[in-house]
């Protein structure tokens, strides 16, 4: 069987004195499989678009902002992810320098800034714990990660870093 995940972006905004984070919180639609939670910002990637263009319109899109400076921090790979089960790619950037005032809230729900220290209290995915520290420490390798999820539960976590 091929593998065909949904290639996505998911970018994580740093406050200009980088101690915090820009994040939805997932509200906005009663039907969101990730209603109630946070996360960063991003989306599905367009055939017509690299990656590094797909984060940087969905941050347009959905925050209202200007990239100017982020990296490369990593790619998990979901498989049997949400209530459809589906496989998911994602890249993840850590955004450094922006332009413009981020939005408050867009479709999804509200948008607010949150220490970093402090994440771990928010309602979120499960399996975001896993690699949310490696977005935020100072190893300037990329992570490559690999989180199954079986009814909306990660099973295992594993990465590697070259």
């Amino acid at each position: 069987m091929n593998y065909c995940p949904i290639m996505s972006s998911l970018g994580y905004v740093l406050s200009p004195c980088a101690t915090k984070v820009l994040l939805c919180h997932r509200i906005g639609r009663g039907e969101d499989e990730q209603y109630g939670k946070y996360n960063g910002l991003g989306g599905h990637m367009e055939p017509n678009e690299d990656i590094a263009s797909c984060m940087m319109r969905e941050l347009r899109e959905e925050a209202g902002i200007i990239v100017k400076h982020m990296c490369l921090r990593g790619s998990v790979n979901w498989t049997g992810f949400g209530d459809k089960e589906e496989n998911w790619l994602a890249f993840i950037f850590l955004i450094r320098a922006f332009e413009g005032q981020p939005y408050t809230q867009n479709a999804e729900g509200s948008l607010a800034w949150h220490d970093i220290d402090q994440l771990h209290q928010l309602p979120m995915w499960e399996g975001d714990r896993y690699f949310l520290p490696l977005v935020f420490d100072a190893d300037p390798r990329p992570f490559h990660g690999y989180l199954p999820y079986k009814n909306q539960k990660p099973q295992s976590w594993s990465f590697v870093r070259l």
